[in-house]
């Protein structure tokens, strides 16, 4: 049945009030214009046609709702009126009810339990007049708000949105973000906040890694002992877990549970011992990397005890896919077991691949049997495996479109590791379907789409948030936006104005960046602190645990767990750089770099007492000194190269000897400028 009418909206507007009330800040993350200007928008939409004119935002508009009314819907639409009373600073008039202008049109209420084939579309038309939001879905709805709220631009006279229409659908069905939370274990409201940045740039499963070597997570009321004997006190319990996914279905993102097996399992054997296939004791690994215990995989209690959970899983969490984990099974346990290797043999099982076959076989049928479909990493893979489990591919695009080829599902999580710390622009370069080009239509719909992961090896609740975002936005992008939006300097203009639209809607990147510093400095100089951190960035790919050694419990508190993964300092002093040696840059431009040279080496002896005084940060002194002589290094090319460019050879081959000495690691961070005056040495001619 069909309904028209306002939803409450003046109730809607009250509801704001304590909000208001409670003091508003300035939203930065709006284009600063005189006039309209094109819209920084991230994803990019399907389709964007700019119209004349503007819808401007002089108070909270009025809320009228035509179709089915979803409380999805109604729910989505409180927050978006909240959320643009504090980007704005316009408030609700008390007493009064403004005239509906913002038209919502939603036709479904959608799945009860959110699926990936559901329509996500949506159409938003703004006029000077008023808004139109039509989708098929509540999932539209919700897209088409957030889309809205990016649309936001600040001109002479106060708050507007340009007129536009926009008709837009995801390219994939599947766009999620994996969180750890064996490793470090992260709070619910980490977790939630977390989806409200999921929600802002339309991503939609939240793959939540609950179990490995490191803890298990999860409340089981069928095997207690996981949480009183696995998990050092930190888990979720089931009611915990009910809020989370509601909040996340409020969002349009769906939660697919992992629960890692046969493999990463330590955790498991540490309560019950008699799943492994060596005898204990066990205790939780404190360790990081590919760790030998793995269940034994030819007893029937094994099956019994596996049936029982994923059963209990299955209940308590209602989306149709369930992961199995089922990656870096070393086949140790097994090869040194008489009984396993005498199964093997009897089963004609020629590997241990071919044994964890046979384990995933006996797997898939029990999590089939409670009404889900497996999903695990690339290593299930295999012949015996029926097509419709899915694959989820570490290993690459060429093996995600291999598996497309033999008939299965999957989708891509290659490239797009936040944990190894590489810039948006790699992340934004990996298109799932980069080694499809000689797939068929019915093989390319088979590629789901993709996952970004955050490991959390060196990830607390501190600093999740500065980890994640904003480049898991490229990721969003690449996963939701036409393949031909590939330019990387618009991806990077748009992903400032979406990363400061995040921090407004409550994500904490740039302010657990700001803490983590001020928190090193102990009320010292932290300016200055932060002036050498925005030069830096961490170690990348797995170089940090080969630096020294990390377990669950060494504190995650120094210089290179506050650093951005990407400075945003560097790529514009590259930029500049660039500009100069091109003749491109201006007087005032070239003025800048200089300064920004030069204020360097002062900022080194300014800083040099805080580093001097503070435990944590005397690692940081030869860092600080790095910064500083390869700062004189540029100030002195730029001076060979502004008398005509000729430099002494001597001069030339101390200073890439020295850039070769300053670009390795420090303290486990790097130096972001030294690739540009790298450039600026070599621009020089040898006298």
């Amino acid at each position: 049945m069909r309904a028209n009418g306002k939803w409450g909206a003046m109730g809607l507007r009250m509801r704001l009030g304590w909000l208001l009330l409670m003091g508003m800040f300035a939203f930065t993350g709006f284009v600063q214009a005189q006039g309209p200007s094109s819209p920084l928008l991230m994803p990019m939409p399907a389709h964007v046609t700019l119209g004349n004119g503007t819808f401007p935002i002089e108070q909270i508009p009025g809320l009228e709702f035509h179709g089915v009314p979803d409380a999805r819907v109604r729910h989505a639409a409180e927050r978006f009126l909240a959320n643009l009373a504090r980007r704005t600073n316009v408030a609700p008039e008390a007493g009064s009810q403004a005239a509906a202008s913002f038209i919502i049109a939603c036709n479904t209420e959608g799945e009860r339990v959110q699926t990936p084939g559901e329509d996500e579309s949506y159409r938003l038309e703004v006029t000077p007049a008023g808004v139109h939001l039509d989708a098929p879905n509540p999932l539209g709805v919700i897209h088409g708000l957030q889309t809205f709220l990016q649309l936001i631009q600040k001109g002479s006279e106060g708050f507007f949105v340009p007129a536009v229409v926009i008709e837009d659908a995801p390219r994939f069905p599947w766009r999620g973000i994996l969180i750890d939370v064996s490793r470090h274990f992260m709070p619910v409201e980490t977790i939630q906040r977390n989806l409200d940045g999921m929600e802002a740039v339309k991503l939609n499963v939240l793959h939540w890694h609950l179990s490995d070597d490191q803890g298990f997570r999860v409340e089981s009321k069928k095997l207690p002992k996981l949480q009183e004997l696995s998990s050092n006190g930190q888990y979720y319990t089931q009611e915990q877990i009910k809020d989370v996914i509601a909040y996340a279905r409020e969002r349009g993102i769906r939660v697919v549970p992992e629960f890692d097996v046969p493999g990463h399992t330590t955790s498991w054997f540490a309560a019950y011992p008699e799943l492994a296939s060596a005898p204990g004791p066990y205790e939780i690994w404190r360790r990081f990397g590919v760790n030998d215990p793995a269940m034994d995989p030819t007893r029937d209690h094994t099956y019994r005890v596996l049936d029982d959970f994923f059963g209990e899983m299955s209940r308590l969490f209602p989306d149709q896919y369930l992961h199995i984990g089922g990656d870096e099974v070393n086949g140790k346990q097994w090869e040194a077991n008489r009984e396993i290797r005498e199964f093997k043999r009897k089963h004609h099982l020629k590997t241990s691949h071919d044994l964890q076959a046979y384990f995933n076989q006996r797997l898939e049928k029990i999590v089939k049997s409670h009404g889900k479909i497996m999903m695990g990493w690339d290593e299930i893979l295999h012949t015996d495996l029926p097509t419709d489990i899915v694959i989820q591919s570490w290993r690459g695009q060429k093996s995600l479109a291999d598996a497309a080829r033999q008939g299965y599902r999957g989708l891509l999580s290659s490239g797009y590791y936040l944990d190894l710390m590489q810039p948006a622009a790699q992340h934004y370069a990996i298109d799932p379907l980069a080694n499809g080009a000689g797939l068929s239509p019915e093989e390319k719909q088979r590629v789901l789409g993709g996952e970004a992961c955050m490991w959390a090896e060196f990830v607390t609740p501190d600093n999740i948030d500065e980890r994640i975002w904003p480049r898991a936005i490229a990721v969003a992008e690449r996963l939701w936006s036409p393949p031909e939006m590939v330019d990387v300097e618009s991806m990077y203009r748009r992903l400032q104005a979406a990363s400061a639209s995040l921090e407004a809607s409550g994500i904490k990147h740039d302010a657990q960046y700001s803490t983590m510093l001020g928190n090193l400095a102990g009320g010292g100089d932290v300016q200055a602190l932060r002036t050498l951190a925005d030069l830096l960035e961490p170690v990348k790919g797995y170089a940090r645990p080969r630096a020294r050694h990390y377990e669950t419990t060494t504190p995650l508190n120094r210089l290179v767990d506050a650093v951005r993964p990407e400075s945003g300092t560097g790529r514009e002093f590259a930029r500049s750089v660039d500009r100069i040696l091109n003749k491109s840059a201006g007087p005032l431009e070239i003025s800048r770099v200089r300064n920004q040279l030069t204020g360097l080496q002062e900022n080194n002896r300014q800083l040099e007492p805080l580093l001097q005084s503070r435990p944590l940060l005397q690692e940081a002194i030869p860092v600080s000194q790095n910064l500083a002589g390869v700062a004189q290094s540029a100030l002195q090319a730029l001076d060979y190269l502004d008398a005509g460019g000729k430099a002494p050879a001597a001069w030339r081959d101390q200073q890439m000897a020295f850039l070769k000495e300053a670009q390795k690691p420090q303290a486990e961070v790097l130096n972001t400028l030294v690739p540009s005056v790298q450039k600026l040495v070599e621009a020089t001619v040898p006298e």
